[in-house]
């Protein structure tokens, strides 16, 4: 018995570091124009940030 919840709580403490080695968390892409460069906006169909087409 002792074995078994050893085992278990092991694999809980793993949990959290074998999300970040997935990419769950702190992707580098940027998520919101407040990540965007200077003279760049969000696009949101392209969830990327661009450079304004000047008209």
């Amino acid at each position: 018995m002792k074995v078994k919840t050893f085992l278990v709580a092991a694999v809980l403490a793993m949990t959290p570091g074998l999300a970040m080695a997935m990419g769950g968390c702190g992707s580098m892409t940027p998520t919101t124009a407040s990540a965007c460069g200077e003279g760049q906006v969000w696009d949101a169909d392209t969830r990327a940030c661009v450079t304004p087409l000047s008209s």
